[in-house]
């Protein structure tokens, strides 16, 4: 088959392209263990082995009856498999379905009960609890193995590897609107959802991301969070995986972070709030460098002011920490450096102004609705606040998403039909925009704590308390008192903070909160050992669990 010249509309061909412009550039390793001396072992695929090994599996993916629009299950662990086994399905244009393996088998069941898939790609311990909990049994038809050295599609290879009859165009030709992906979110205030993704969708985010951050052809990236990988390799840039517990990101080892790092060379690198908190640790106290990389971008939640300083101080001089805001329905959707935080907003938000999250990225519209949990019929320039308002954020643009898979009410209550043509997106999210047209973000919708005194916002109240050098965290929780609603605050304070010294911090956080209007009524604090995070990024608070525990404890 010739060797792609162009990009076209399916979102595989970025791959071929990069296999045409450099053939014999890495574009994956994979750690495979360590020897006695505890040197890492890598394995590895050339753009051109990564290309033409999709091929290969895309062939035999089609002959086993997954084809265009094919609604595929894809539980694999972060490998070579996975990024081949992915860009087959781009290239044959099967809708590839990825759910977050940490949400627990029973999210898992429901959400594959939505989506009703007709094929399960999986390693062998997927498969073996899809039998067990009876995923999607009536739909299913197709079950490949993956990850195993037993792979049912090799040993299906092997007698049909030279059959002309599988013979095909790849990456296959369609439109840009073709479904690609059926992506779930991370259910972290509520039940996951499938976000809808097209090849337009996935085109569109590389061509943000090259232009936001001016990631270039060449580069090496260290890999935390594995979907990411597939823009990497689009761009044209080394994939390294990274060696750690992708379910536990704040869990992962610092040590071998930075390993990585400096053995490759490592430019560019995306990690969860989590991850990069463990790693600015561990670096301050080793006076460790991170002189390769040419910036850092973390995700998933607010990144914490001190997190920023410490990562900073393992960089270059003029390397910034990037903190994109966006959701898997839109994304990047806004996004600041360093150098602006920690010089000019970081002020504001320890004063309790909300999170600068930046100004919009590429053709991102950005716009402030007022307040409501009902759905909205049409857009109307009416529905925005002025400058410096709190609302909900609201987004369009060619990179945002335009339905939840088999969610008609998701879709009425997350999205506004334009009379003009076009959908926004309600991203859930309460922010406000100031007068530089920078994006503030002040907490979930659903988290807002409504009194008879005000509205509470979790963000800009956190932040407040978060300058105790003692906190470690806060969230801010409802507790019902006599059937009225009041703000309370839990607080997980730093590991070296003695349980002696509760009582004298929770009169100094009394005094901070003092300071500030809006938390001057919380009055109530419950300090707790941990906090109960998303599975995806270890990073965003469940505030609703800890709300449970507040109300059993505080009344």
């Amino acid at each position: 088959m010739p060797p792609m010249t162009e990009i076209t509309a399916n979102f595989a061909s970025h791959l071929s392209y990069m296999s045409h412009l450099q053939p014999h550039a890495l574009a994956v390793l994979c750690p495979e263990g360590r020897d006695a001396r505890g040197r890492v072992a890598y394995t590895h695929y050339t753009y051109g082995q990564l290309d033409t090994e999709s091929d290969r599996i895309a062939q035999a993916l089609s002959t086993l009856g997954i084809g265009p629009g094919v609604r595929t299950v894809f539980l694999m662990k972060p490998s070579l498999d996975f990024l081949t086994f992915a860009f087959a399905l781009f290239k044959i244009g099967a809708v590839l379905v990825a759910i977050d393996p940490g949400i627990g088998p029973k999210n898992i069941a429901k959400c594959m009960a939505e989506v009703r898939p007709t094929a399960f790609i999986g390693v062998p311990l997927a498969h073996l609890l899809r039998r067990l909990m009876g995923w999607s049994r009536e739909s299913i038809k197709i079950n490949v193995v993956a990850g195993s050295r037993y792979w049912t599609i090799d040993r299906f290879l092997s007698g049909t590897a030279n059959n002309s009859r599988i013979s095909r165009r790849l990456p296959a030709d369609l439109s840009e609107g073709t479904p690609a992906a059926i992506v779930f979110t991370s259910g972290s205030t509520g039940v996951p959802k499938g976000v809808l993704y097209t090849h337009g969708t996935l085109h569109e985010q590389v061509k943000a991301l090259r232009q936001t951050y001016a990631i270039q052809r060449g580069e090496i990236d260290l890999t935390t969070f594995p979907h990411f990988s597939f823009h990497s390799l689009a761009l044209g840039v080394t994939t390294i995986i990274a060696d750690m517990n992708f379910l536990q990101p704040a869990r992962s080892n610092p040590q071998r972070i930075s390993e990585a790092i400096s053995s490759f060379g490592v430019t560019n690198m995306f990690a969860s709030p989590a991850l990069l908190d463990a790693l600015g640790r561990w670096g301050s106290q080793n006076g460790v460098k991170l002189a390769s990389l040419k910036r850092v971008i973390s995700a998933g939640a607010p990144v914490g002011v001190t997190v920023i300083r410490r990562i900073t101080q393992m960089l270059e001089p003029g390397v910034q920490v990037f903190t994109p805001y966006g959701a898997t329905e839109a994304l990047p959707i806004a996004s600041i450096g360093s150098d602006e935080i920690l010089a000019d907003t970081c002020r504001a938000t320890e004063e309790g102004q909300g999170v600068c999250v930046g100004r919009p990225c590429g053709d991102i519209e950005v716009y402030i609705i007022g307040i409501t949990d009902e759905a909205i019929e049409k857009w109307s320039e009416d529905l925005c606040l002025s400058v410096g308002e709190i609302g909900e954020i609201v987004v369009r643009g060619k990179g945002v998403t335009r339905e939840y898979c088999n969610r008609p009410e998701s879709n009425t209550l997350a999205k506004i039909p334009d009379p003009n043509g076009g959908t926004f997106h309600r991203m859930g999210d309460l922010g406000y925009l100031d007068a530089k047209g920078r994006l503030w973000f002040c907490g979930r919708k659903s988290q807002r704590i409504v009194t008879d005194s005000g509205v509470y916002f979790t963000v800009p109240c956190e932040a407040v308390f978060n300058t105790h050098s003692n906190v470690f965290r806060s969230a801010l929780v409802p507790l019902v008192v006599d059937g009225k609603t009041n703000p309370a605050l839990c607080v997980q304070l730093e590991g070296k903070v003695k349980r002696t010294l509760r009582k004298r911090t929770r009169e100094e956080l009394l005094r901070i909160g003092a300071k500030h209007p809006h938390t001057r009524a919380i009055e109530k604090i419950l300090f707790c050992s941990d906090f109960p995070v998303d599975p995806r990024h270890n990073a965003k608070i469940a505030r609703e669990k800890l709300a449970v525990l507040a109300q059993r404890r505080l009344t």
